[in-house]
């Protein structure tokens, strides 16, 4: 039986590819989970990591919640997508290297360095947040 998809090693691969994320939490009581683009940084077998305000709505339902799930995809044939679902395991002030790479993975050297010159004002206020990927579904059109 064909199966679409993805092996341990595949699904990992994919998720530290370069995509936008599409990260997602829980959101107030009544209403829909709050959905969000992220860049983000992933290792096979380690932890997802992106930066966000420490006092933003998505970080406060962060804090709430406890977990939240990110959705990366092909949008170019072969389609294909990840999505992981994980507890939050740390969250941490935003060190100056670690948003260099994040943005240098996203834009560039000299885009990242205009990026980061353009948000140098509130660099002191973002936190690094870490999530440990734990319930994983994946499809991988390019098996059929």
């Amino acid at each position: 039986m064909m199966t679409l998809a993805m092996n341990a090693a595949e699904r990992e691969r994919f998720l530290a590819d370069l995509h936008v994320g599409i990260l997602s939490v829980t959101a107030e009581d009544g209403a829909a989970p709050l959905a969000v683009p992220v860049w983000y940084l992933y290792e096979p077998g380690g932890e997802i990591s992106f930066v966000t305000g420490q006092d933003s709505r998505k970080m406060s339902l962060i804090r709430k919640a406890g977990r939240v799930s990110l959705v990366v995809q092909n949008e170019q044939l072969p389609y294909g997508y990840v999505s992981v679902e994980g507890a939050v395991t740390a969250v941490e002030q935003a060190h100056p290297e670690e948003r260099r790479t994040l943005a240098e993975r996203y834009l560039g050297a000299e885009g990242a360095a205009q990026y980061l010159e353009s948000t140098k004002d509130v660099a002191h206020t973002m936190v690094v947040v870490r999530v440990r990927p734990e319930r994983w579904l994946t499809r991988d059109y390019s098996k059929m």
